[in-house]
């Protein structure tokens, strides 16, 4: 059985709570008061929730006064994108070699 790793940023958008994170996130930077307040968790939920992303690379943060400010890491998403495109293209070759076969190959 696969354990969970900190660092993978698929196990950490595995969960519904820091998917909506990432979407909040997504729309500008926010402090942990202002995503506790979208959303129906407290505010110590949403800061483990970050750490976890924060581990897999997702999220960047920065102090500003007495608060942090997090913000989606641009270079995380985009290896996430990255292998989205590769699954993507593997499954349209597959796609490919089979409807190209002849008829008789194909059932």
């Amino acid at each position: 059985m696969a354990t969970y790793q900190a660092g993978d940023g698929w196990d950490a958008l595995g969960d519904p709570t820091r998917r909506a994170i990432v979407a909040c996130l997504a729309e500008r930077p926010q402090a942990v008061g202002e995503l506790a307040d979208a959303l129906p968790i407290s505010r110590p939920a949403v800061s483990q929730h970050l750490k976890v992303l924060k581990e897999a690379g997702l999220v960047t943060d920065r102090a500003a006064g007495t608060r942090r400010v997090y913000r989606l890491n641009p270079a995380g998403v985009a290896a996430l994108r990255d292998q989205l495109d590769t699954y993507w293209a593997r499954a349209l070759d597959g796609f490919q070699d089979v409807t190209e076969r002849p008829d008789e190959e194909r059932s």
